[in-house]
């Protein structure tokens, strides 16, 4: 019975790591309980490695908790900064992208960020930000 839920948990996997990270919690719970229930009356596990197993599950359980807070904490960030676009002139890192900010996408993987006349750039090292648009630099001939 233990062994059919943890093959039943192995199908529903995500995409996200925090889902991964309690799919790998779940299923670690399941073989330590189905373990406990499975072992010769005979020849019990030993105390010492029972105490070892216990001290991994609350490691485990840790870890989760610790990696879901700092999901939250990075997507807060995110958001924070990624707000701080809206407004501002952005050149993308190459060059071939520039215009005000009207709008931003924040993914699980970075920041996408759309310009007024519809155009994207990547929110990434080597953008260029400031408050508006640079003066244009066209030289007209006044010596007449």
């Amino acid at each position: 019975m233990a062994v059919d839920g943890v093959s039943n948990v192995t199908s529903n996997t995500s995409t996200s790591s925090t889902k991964k990270s309690t799919l790998q919690y779940d299923q670690f719970l399941q073989l330590l309980i189905a373990q406990m229930k499975n072992q010769d009356p005979t020849d019990p596990m030993d105390a010492s490695e029972q105490v070892a197993q216990l001290a991994t599950f609350s490691q485990v359980e840790q870890t989760v908790q610790t990696n879901t807070k700092l999901d939250t904490l990075l997507a807060s960030s995110s958001l924070t900064q990624a707000s701080a676009y809206i407004g501002k002139y952005m050149t993308s890192a190459d060059g071939s992208v520039a215009g005000t900010i009207s709008s931003v996408k924040v993914y699980s993987d970075g920041i996408i960020a759309t310009t007024s006349d519809g155009k994207s750039i990547l929110v990434q090292a080597g953008i260029t930000l400031a408050d508006q648009a640079p003066a244009s630099t066209t030289t007209t001939d006044s010596s007449s």
